[in-house]
């Protein structure tokens, strides 16, 4: 009987153990959350202030400002990665009015769903574009500044229109419909 009691006391330990982290989370602040409307659905971005606070500031504000609504997935690599920000030239090679930004880059490892900035080849050169992961990818990490993870609609990106050859250029791309800031949402 002791040996009973003990087996269900360590069950209902081990079931408490688990449930709380779940408990444990905050609801999603609105104000760093982004709603990224494609032709195939929303996409719910939860921005991480935590890690990259100039990036993600950077982001809000060309939200804001409606930068990036209707800009293309202009590189999209089917396993890797879709890109997309580029509201000047819509094809990789532009960015916003604002300087580009330091880089912040952190521990946090660039896995399925994780949201990081784009940049040219010095660390210091992020702007505007970002991308989301499709798989793992061990070389992004600690060399991008994560700034972000979708939290649900990652289905929707998974069907943006991917590129072809080895640079996942995309011809007639799939678009942006619209970005939102969700405390700024209607």
């Amino acid at each position: 009987m002791t040996r009973l009691l003990g087996g269900f006391l360590a069950a209902a330990l081990l079931a408490f153990a688990v449930a709380l982290p779940a408990q444990a989370q905050t609801k999603p602040d609105p104000q760093n959350t982004l709603f990224l409307d494609t032709p195939y659905g929303r996409v719910v971005i939860q921005l991480r202030p935590d890690l990259a606070p100039k990036h993600v500031e950077r982001l809000k504000t060309l939200t804001r400002e409606g930068y990036y609504n209707n800009v293309p997935f202009h590189r999209v690599i089917d396993g890797f990665m879709a890109q997309t920000g580029d509201g000047q030239r819509g094809d990789g090679t532009g960015g916003s009015k604002y300087p580009n930004l330091p880089a912040e880059f952190s521990s946090v490892p660039f896995k399925r769903g994780v949201v990081g900035m784009a940049r040219a080849s010095n660390p210091d050169s992020a702007n505007s574009q970002f991308f989301i992961m499709f798989a793992e990818t061990p070389s992004l990490n600690n060399q991008y500044t994560v700034v972000g993870q979708v939290v649900s609609g990652m289905e929707f990106v998974d069907k943006v229109k991917k590129g072809s050859g080895g640079s996942g250029a995309v011809s007639n791309p799939d678009r942006i419909v619209k970005m939102q800031v969700a405390a700024d949402a209607k």
